[in-house]
């Protein structure tokens, strides 16, 4: 499927890309971070590239919402609390059409609205500022709040690094869902094992994360990050109406580029013109990003 067929297939309620589609579309993705990030000679781009399916299965495969109309009241929310991988949310709401995708080209650039983090304030789609870790799920709780005490029907997903996780808020957040029984929530944790300078399990190990998760009262399911099929299924399949979600999806940082996938110094670091120029001809030459 080209990538102007995926990008129509979402239609208005975000569905209908299919498999095929949302692998094009989630190329395209990759590409536009490492063309961004190039360019502006800054931003993460390993978890930029981590997150790309995750955020492409999100916006294009399961959210109700209307770029044209970005506060709709009845949209389905979707926050980045690792807000540090801003470009490639950016380059999602671009493709997904919240604004014009030449606009990517301000990546960075003084005074641009798309920042090294996003502000909802000045991104249309955007529905939190975040960039201190750790902030992300307590605002996805009282966003999934405010839906069941208005009694709407809007959902809210939640998109958290792994290296977060040792926020304790988070599990403050946890814990205030799973006693609320905020079955609109979803947790989609990008699980690639690796924060700012090492991996995670050496900071401080997390396992058993899924059973941590299911000890605050979620259902906890693991997935393959990579297989948008699998997101879908994860994310839409019916869940106890009693429980929030959370889905471990097992990425590789650096996903795409074979240099950079799975090190950890591609956490904060650049690609040079050369490594740019590598990178965006690997992806072009993959069918499926890989």
């Amino acid at each position: 499927m080209a990538l102007g067929e995926a990008i129509s297939a979402a239609g208005d309620g975000g569905h209908g890309a299919g498999a095929d589609g949302l692998r094009e579309v989630a190329r395209e993705v990759r590409l536009s971070v490492l063309r961004m990030i190039g360019r502006a000679g800054l931003g993460h781009v390993g978890g930029d590239l981590s997150v790309a399916d995750i955020l492409t299965t999100l916006y294009f495969g399961v959210m109700h919402i209307r770029p044209e109309e970005p506060r709709w009241p009845e949209r389905d929310r979707c926050i980045l609390s690792k807000g540090h991988c801003a470009a490639a949310l950016y380059s999602v709401l671009a493709l997904r059409g919240f604004f014009p995708t030449g606009d990517l080209e301000l990546f960075m650039r003084p005074l641009s609205p798309l920042n090294g983090h996003p502000n909802r304030n000045k991104v249309p789609g955007v529905e939190a500022n975040t960039g201190p870790l750790g902030h992300g799920l307590p605002i996805g709780v009282g966003s999934a709040v405010a839906s069941k005490l208005s009694g709407s029907n809007w959902r809210t997903f939640v998109v958290l690094g792994d290296g977060e996780l040792q926020e304790g808020s988070n599990w403050e957040a946890a814990m205030t869902a799973g006693h609320r029984r905020l079955s609109s929530l979803t947790a989609i944790v990008d699980r690639n094992g690796l924060q700012q300078g090492a991996r995670t399990s050496d900071t401080n190990d997390l396992e058993p994360l899924a059973d941590k998760w299911r000890a605050f009262g979620w259902e906890a399911v693991e997935v393959d990050g990579h297989d948008h099929l699998a997101l879908l299924d994860a994310v839409t399949a019916p869940r106890d109406e009693g429980r929030p979600r959370c889905v471990i999806a097992r990425t590789v940082k650096g996903r795409g580029v074979s240099f950079m996938e799975d090190r950890v110094e591609w956490h904060h670091r650049v690609p040079d013109a050369e490594q740019t120029r590598a990178a965006l001809a690997e992806l072009a030459e993959s069918g499926d990003a890989r």
